[in-house]
């Protein structure tokens, strides 16, 4: 597993209050996947409701708050497949 994954993690992790309803998955082009679920943030790959991928460094600047979520799809620097109204609850979260 990737340093960037690991950090990812632990971010996502403190900055979720309690879990998330639904299942979504984080793909980081070139680092791997992350899971959010009910129990919070982890590496993994499994199925979910909703999958959004970007590269580390746009994933970065989502979680460190320099750029919107919502911007970043309409950039073209997020794509999101599946379920767009849990991407957006995600995105609030991540907001």
């Amino acid at each position: 597993m990737s340093d960037v994954i690991d950090t990812a993690v632990k971010e996502l992790n403190a900055k979720m209050d309690g879990g998330f309803d639904g299942t979504a998955k984080f793909v980081i082009e070139g680092e791997g996947a992350i899971m959010v679920d009910e129990n919070g943030a982890r590496a993994g790959d499994d199925d979910a409701d909703v999958t959004l991928t970007a590269d580390a460094d746009t994933f970065k600047s989502m979680l460190d708050g320099d750029i919107n979520p919502t911007a970043a799809f309409m950039q073209g620097k997020l794509a999101v497949d599946g379920d767009m109204g849990l991407a957006m609850k995600l995105g609030s979260v991540l907001g």
